[in-house]
């Protein structure tokens, strides 16, 4: 059974659903693509001012930092972190609409409501001066998504390392599942570029764009093993410059993915051998490997500490807190011998869609869940 310190019950009595959602819209409604977060991130800066928090902060990255100190300064730290990117371009139309029981909005899920349940646990901790041994870090970090490749996760961990023993990781949705193994992902560019010219003139002579469509076929063809779980996608194409040109340039992404760090290096592996092959075949064409994200994998055991703390604040909620393994900004306190696990408070689908939507029903237990974690973690007093 979970310590519970005086003001707990009431705290865990306070939350309510729309006022969540509620923060999570001011949220979603400051635009954050990955790279340019920092209008997000100084209004959630300005919420954890407001809240009283100690050593309120923003690095260079964009990345921002509050303290509610411990009465222990001698027990190791908890950082809880909710990334402020999203995966939506400049320009994306945000408008949130509600229909029955679902609230819609592009990027609501992943990861507004991430950052709202940030903030509004600071704010519990805060109200009801809930007490706990080790100081607790609240990180809103840039570079989640995408190629941001867990930039700000890295730095907060650089940063902080010394001072924290344990991390979570706040999703806004998933709270049935407990993510506690970090997915091992790398990605690249290849790149091909040739002399190019004209479609009829120069026919003949060697095309970028040809040439990366045949590499992309060898790649097609890469084997990915079922067990440990594997897998790759060519994400995108581009290259050339008109209908009747000859490509002068051309290039890919690739990304690979497996749960054990030696699958993906036999996967990586074989990349490099059809980029060999691709060079002997290819006279003329110049290739170009460029690793665009590496996420290291990591994992604790379901015996560990935190994942039983987080296994048994969610199951107390009615959450069924599946253990599971992901590629989150958990990844890099995981890789770096740091125990940390992922968690979500309210329900969702459709990440990285413009139809992403919330239902926000069980947001109150998702919440108390998280807090009970928490203070678990922090070493309830």
């Amino acid at each position: 059974m979970l310590h519970e310190p005086p003001g707990l019950q009431a705290a865990a009595r306070d939350f309510d659903a729309e006022a969540v959602v509620a923060t999570a819209i001011a949220i979603q409604q400051i635009p954050a693509p990955t790279f340019d977060e920092r209008a997000r991130g100084a209004f959630v800066a300005e919420q954890l001012r407001a809240y009283g928090l100690h050593e309120v902060s923003t690095d260079a990255l964009g990345n921002v930092y509050a303290c509610r100190p411990g009465a222990g300064p001698q027990r190791p730290g908890l950082m809880i972190a909710a990334h402020l990117d999203t995966v939506f371009p400049a320009g994306t139309d945000l408008s949130v609409r509600r229909e029955g029981a679902r609230v819609y909005g592009p990027g609501l899920g992943d990861n507004s409501l991430g950052v709202a349940a940030l903030l509004h646990l600071a704010q519990a901790l805060q109200q009801h001066d809930l007490a706990h041994a080790g100081a607790i870090w609240f990180v809103a970090n840039v570079g989640e998504e995408g190629l941001g490749d867990l930039r700000g996760m890295r730095a907060a961990v650089d940063r902080l390392g010394q001072r924290v023993g344990a991390a979570i990781a706040l999703e806004g949705t998933g709270p049935d599942r407990i993510i506690h193994a970090g997915l091992g992902v790398r990605r690249y560019r290849i790149g091909a570029a040739a002399a190019g010219g004209h479609s009829w003139a120069d026919f003949g002579a060697p095309s970028a764009v040809h040439a990366l469509v045949r590499l992309a076929a060898r790649l097609s063809r890469l084997e990915a093993s079922k067990e440990p779980r594997s897998s790759f996608n060519i994400g995108t194409i581009a290259g050339g410059s008109s209908v009747n040109t000859i490509a002068a340039s051309a290039s890919l992404l690739l990304d690979l993915r497996s749960t054990a760090p030696r699958a993906l290096q036999a996967l990586v592996d074989q990349v490099e051998r059809a980029l060999a092959d691709a060079r002997a075949a290819e006279p003329g064409v110049e290739f170009a490997l460029e690793t665009v994200g590496d996420r290291p994998a990591g994992s604790i055991p379901a015996s560990h500490a935190l994942v039983r703390a987080a296994v048994a604040a969610y199951r107390a909620e009615g959450f069924a807190a599946a253990l599971d393994i992901a590629s989150t900004d958990a990844n890099i306190p995981l890789s770096r011998g740091i125990p940390a696990v992922c968690v979500g408070v309210g329900d969702g689908e459709n990440e990285h869609r413009l139809d992403e939507y919330i239902v926000p029903a069980r947001i109150p237990a998702g919440m108390r869940a998280l807090l009970r974690l928490a203070l678990q973690a922090a070493g309830a007093r």
